[in-house]
């Protein structure tokens, strides 16, 4: 298949290279001249166009008219529904995805035309209130077919992590935070989000990767 990514953030690219990784075609559009030119040099055979997915022009040059599915993970609900709603109804786009960032906003996605509307949030809620019984840090989730793991780590006091920002923790490669559950709290974390002791921390990253992941938010195992 041919997939269209409009928005590169960690998600973004997580999502990239898993679907270059299993053969597909990508190509991925973002507002940031200096992200563009990082991933040209990181993601080779990967079409990368520096521009405002919501700008039906700018999805023209992605080559969005032979696209099988778009898929829109940016950080603004306005902007996802606007990306898909411009695939569907001008491009003619049989499938579109894309990331809810706020809960309130899902019945809207749905009214749009959006085909399939992921909001992570009451999923991630879903999986926790199942799984609160195990073990402080589980694996969750491994996709029989790819190499992609979900975890759930609880962070201790002494975490390397604890007080500190999201855009100063070094985290492995192919590895992303999707959601922080600070008690009742369900948070989808951005670079200022501040990790504190309790978190309960719901990451995804590649199966090679998972003992360095946990590693990294919680030190020695």
């Amino acid at each position: 298949m041919f997939i269209i990514i409009a928005g590169a953030g960690k998600l973004g690219i997580l999502l990239a290279k898993k679907l270059k990784e299993d053969k597909h075609r990508v190509s991925i559009v973002d507002k940031s001249e200096i992200v563009c030119n990082k991933l040209a040099e990181e993601l080779k055979g990967v079409l990368i166009i520096q521009g405002d997915a919501t700008n039906p022009e700018v999805l023209k040059s992605a080559k969005v008219e032979k696209a099988d599915v778009l898929v829109s993970t940016t950080s603004s609900d306005a902007d996802n529904i606007i990306i898909c709603n411009i695939a569907k109804e001008a491009f003619s786009i049989k499938r579109t995805v894309s990331r809810v960032n706020d809960p309130k906003h899902l019945l809207l996605y749905k009214h749009m035309g959006v085909d399939v509307p992921i909001d992570s949030t009451t999923i991630l809620a879903r999986i926790v209130e199942e799984e609160a019984s195990f073990s402080d840090v589980m694996n969750l989730l491994s996709v029989k077919k790819g190499r992609l793991s979900i975890v759930r780590v609880d962070i201790p006091p002494n975490a390397p992590v604890v007080n500190k920002m999201l855009k100063d923790i070094s985290l492995p490669a192919n590895s992303v935070l999707i959601s922080i559950l600070r008690g009742p709290e369900i948070i989808v974390p951005s670079g200022i989000t501040k990790i504190l002791s309790g978190d309960e921390i719901i990451a995804a990253t590649i199966i090679d990767n998972e003992k360095q992941l946990i590693r990294s938010l919680i030190g020695k195992l």
